[in-house]
């Protein structure tokens, strides 16, 4: 699991593409300080798995699922990429629960700023936007959101300088394709209550998710 708070930018030093597998090579610094094969990385919002480590970066492996289901297929020898290493069970979670494991992919329609708040807005499939509430939480790219509007075909976050600056974000521009993953605790609620809530409560999941349960 990770918390949405990047740790460091990476750089696309290396990939190899054979068919629907991907073997990359990323440069880091901060994250390989206690990096070992087999840990868990999330890089751009996708939980990936640590095949090699050396001094100056590590090696992770993808299959076709992932290529399909995420931008990694897109990446490029130079890229810059966000970073996260998996959460420590005494660590603090500073963002929200992300799982690493993309939902979809998102289009930025714009990116805006005034008073030095960026706000960026992002049209998605109504199938994920259904879990987006406002206030609620929102992982873009392996970033930490919160969310500040939401319709059926779209949605729109804060970004605060820190964020914008030390992430991806700061390189986005609109029609960018981006990582999207809605959070978890909404989907257990959907299952919970079958796709929608018990008949004595009177509540459809719509009416939960707009309330922010």
């Amino acid at each position: 699991m990770f918390t949405g708070l990047i740790e460091e930018l990476g750089r696309v030093r290396r990939l190899e593409r054979q068919n629907a597998f991907q073997r990359l090579e990323i440069a880091a610094e901060h994250v390989l300080s206690d990096l070992a094969v087999g840990d868990s990385i999330n890089i751009d919002g996708a939980c990936q798995t640590a095949v090699a480590v050396d001094a100056d970066g590590f090696v992770v492996e993808t299959v076709a699922e992932t290529l399909a289901c995420t931008t990694l297929g897109t990446f490029r020898v130079g890229q810059e990429v966000n970073l996260e290493r998996a959460l420590r069970a005494d660590q603090r979670l500073g963002g929200h629960m992300v799982l690493g494991h993309v939902d979809g992919i998102g289009q930025i329609r714009t990116i805006s700023e005034q008073d030095q708040e960026h706000r960026i807005e992002v049209a998605a499939p109504p199938e994920l936007t259904r879990y987006i509430a406002a206030k609620g939480s929102v992982c873009l790219d392996g970033i930490s959101l919160t969310v500040a509007a939401v319709t059926r075909e779209a949605f729109t976050v804060a970004v605060i300088p820190h964020t914008f600056d030390n992430t991806t974000l700061s390189h986005r521009r609109a029609s960018d394709s981006i990582n999207l993953e809605v959070d978890v605790i909404a989907r257990y609620v959907e299952r919970l209550f079958g796709g929608q809530a018990p008949s004595s409560t009177g509540l459809s999941f719509e009416t939960l998710r707009d309330m922010g349960y």
